[in-house]
């Protein structure tokens, strides 16, 4: 079958005519760009000679009388163009009268109307004084920006430019309709099929034979090419198939359909690098069925295999926590964990693992129980590389396993026994307060000016019946992790304001009581409803209790800490700002917030007397409390000369073991006899 050769010199011939007409078109419209450039530099040198013309009179008047204020007026006028980017008044040999400058706009054209424009450009007109005389008194500088003028340059080249090509396809148009219904629309159905082919299914979607097309070299091409689908789909569907058995096969485990050892490395790899590259923590779980080889003997195989399935589906439960889970071989497993804040929450992850592990199996109508044991190893503490930090896994199960069953063994010794105090005393810490162990202490605090005590702070201590006193800043951020805080929160508001009711029926009414909130009690919707409560049941005077929040408490969430601070402001209760200077310190907040007292954290007052920056730090504090209209009170007063230099600052009040350290509530009243005893026997000397 002979090829009709025209064909194929109308497509050259085609290219070349849309060649030629696109050229010429680009052609003349770079003719007319080129001249529009040069139009608008002109444009840029009038506008400026205009701008300065007409600010010529009062700028003249400005400094022929020293105006300053005026000649700043005259300034702001320039500046109302957009395109000034530095204005100045003024005699050269001297400082200017009045100038301004504006900072240069960054539009992303930038670096193309600075090499047609460059970056700016500077008039001036001198300032004479009237006739006859003309007494030259200075001149008036101008800078011009370019950058707007280039904007609107660039946008009318863009228009000269798309006008020109479009100009030029509609000559090449009534050329290419000739051709168009000659060749290019057969071509074009025909391409049309080509994109429309699915590769891994081309003889679903076979070329259809353009009518009129069967005899030329159109007609041949589609036959062949239907041929070629037709044997590139049964190739390709059988090798598909071939390659990915094996691939599945070399990478899965057959069994569980878990990925294997060698396709868990390939993904521990990347998300290592990942994490790396993120500075996030990794860990890797390593999880080993004790004595599965009883099951085996006892049950026979199948079951042990059946129970390998089941295990794999409850490990894949906890998919939303695990980033991979594989299967090692036999009865172990591997689970990777991404994005680790703390340790402790690897092993709250483990012992939920182990105890779902321990639920019997349902098999063949009976119950199969099971045990099982984790090996864990941390990235990047333990290890950088994928394989060791597996390797290192596997070890820490298997040498667990040796030690004792149904339990997880972090790879480092010290941080497995952390992890286990943390859960024992957090489980302890549920009980607590059912166990009557927490008790209140109270600090007094004084008043700087007369030495008088004002109030005291209520502080939570937890006596554990085997550790004995357990630090605050261990199990307060295990109480508001697990959500106990709440209650306990609410217990020690109760003990405190019924203590403050036992004083005030005493006859010192002139307590106040200072509680702290956490900062998930600072959030809870019923704060302000439960402290209403307390104060009602109590009958004390609202401003009687005094309740502290922290900085960082209050930046978890501004909007709605500001709401419940308002909301106790409303029923009277004083708000005070704990710890400050050691977190935000903004003062956009501390205007936003309803408080009454800043008190300056120990940690400026401890050296306040040796270091100079923690007295700079100490009087800033004071001064911006009474400027925002808040009382000031320091924490971590320890001598008689850090009272002297706090008094001599203004701080209000001061608390530290100075006066005392905390104390029971029947120790603080006899202290307060002493201290009030003392206080008057120096007075009345």
């Amino acid at each position: 079958m002979k090829v009709d050769r025209r064909h194929s010199l109308s497509v050259k011939l085609l290219k070349l005519v849309l060649l030629w007409a696109l050229l010429a078109g680009m052609l003349l419209s770079l003719a007319q760009i080129l001249f529009d450039l040069r139009l608008e530099r002109d444009t840029i040198t009038r506008d400026a000679s205009q701008i300065l013309a007409m600010f010529h009179d009062p700028a003249s008047q400005a400094i022929f009388s020293l105006d300053k204020e005026m000649a700043t007026q005259v300034i702001e006028g320039l500046f109302a163009n957009r395109a000034v980017h530095f204005a100045a008044i003024g005699h050269p040999d001297e400082p200017p009268l009045a100038s301004r400058e504006r900072p240069l706009s960054n539009p992303p054209y930038r670096f193309i109307t600075d090499l047609l424009f460059g970056v700016e450009q500077s008039f001036s007109i001198p300032l004479l004084g009237r006739a006859p005389h003309n007494e030259y008194y200075g001149e008036l500088r101008l800078t011009l920006e370019t950058a707007p003028y280039g904007q609107k340059f660039l946008r009318y080249s863009l228009i000269i430019l798309v006008s020109g090509v479009l100009r030029a396809l509609a000559m090449a148009g009534a050329l290419y309709l000739i051709y168009h219904v000659l060749l290019t629309r057969p071509l074009s159905r025909i391409i049309e099929h080509i994109t429309s082919i699915n590769p891994e299914q081309p003889r679903k979607m076979m070329i259809p034979m353009l009518p009129g097309q069967e005899r030329n070299e159109l007609g041949l091409w589609i036959i062949k090419v239907n041929e070629l689908l037709d044997a590139i789909e049964r190739n390709r569907s059988q090798r598909h198939e071939a390659e990915a058995s094996m691939r599945h096969m070399a990478r899965h485990d057959q069994l569980t359909r878990l990925p294997n050892r060698s396709l868990l490395l390939e993904q521990l790899a990347r998300i290592l690098a990942d994490a790396r590259r993120r500075q996030h923590n990794v860990a890797v779980l390593c999880c080993g069925l004790d004595d599965f080889k009883e099951v085996n003997d006892k049950f026979g195989y199948q079951v042990g295999d059946s129970i390998l399935v089941a295990v794999a589906e409850r490990l894949r439960a906890h998919s939303g926590r695990l980033i991979s889970i594989a299967r090692l071989g036999g009865d172990q497993f591997a689970m990777i964990v991404g994005d680790v804040d703390e340790p402790y929450e690897v092993a709250e992850l483990a012992q939920e693992i182990l105890d779902e592990l321990g639920l019997p199996f349902p098999i063949d109508h009976s119950q199969v129980a099971i045990q099982a044991t984790i090996g864990i190893t941390l990235f990047p503490d333990d290890g950088l590389d994928a394989s060791k930090l597996l390797q290192k896994a596997e070890q820490t199960m298997m040498l667990a396993k040796t030690r004792s069953r149904n339990r997880y063994q972090f790879y480092i010794a010290s941080v497995d026994s952390e992890m286990r105090n943390r859960r024992t005393l957090a489980a302890d810490l549920r009980n607590a307060l059912l166990r009557n162990e927490f008790h209140l202490v109270y600090q007094p605090q004084v008043s700087l000016p007369d030495h008088r005590v004002v109030g005291v702070e209520a502080l939570l201590r937890w006596h554990h019946p085997e550790r004995g006193l357990v630090p605050p800043d261990l199990f307060i951020p295990l109480a508001e992790q697990s959500g106990a805080i709440i209650a306990i929160g609410e217990w020690v508001l109760d003990q405190a304001c019924r203590q403050l009711r036992e004083w005030h029926d005493a006859g010192r009414t002139h307590l106040r009581m200072s509680v702290n909130l956490s900062t998930i009690q600072l959030h809870h919707p019923d704060l302000t409803e439960m402290v209403t409560q307390v104060l009602q049941r109590y009958g004390l005077p609202r401003n009687s209790l005094e309740l502290e929040v922290t900085e960082t408490g209050l930046m978890e969430d501004i909007h709605a800490a500001a709401r419940h601070l308002n909301g106790l402001k409303g029923i009277g209760v004083q708000i005070a700002l704990d710890d400050f200077g050691t977190g935000y310190s903004s003062l956009s907040y501390l205007r936003r917030l309803p408080l009454d007292k800043i008190k300056i954290d120990k940690s400026f007052t401890s050296d306040l007397l040796t270091d100079p920056d923690d007295q700079t730090i100490v009087r800033i504090i004071i001064q911006l409390g009474h400027n925002l209209g808040m009382r000031v009170i320091a924490e971590g007063v320890e001598s008689v000369d850090q009272q002297a230099y706090l008094t001599a600052e203004g701080c209000d009040a001061g608390q530290g073991y100075f006066y005392s350290r905390p104390l029971t509530a029947a120790a603080l009243i006899g202290w307060l006899d002493d201290y009030e005893r003392e206080h008057h026997q120096t007075a009345a000397d």
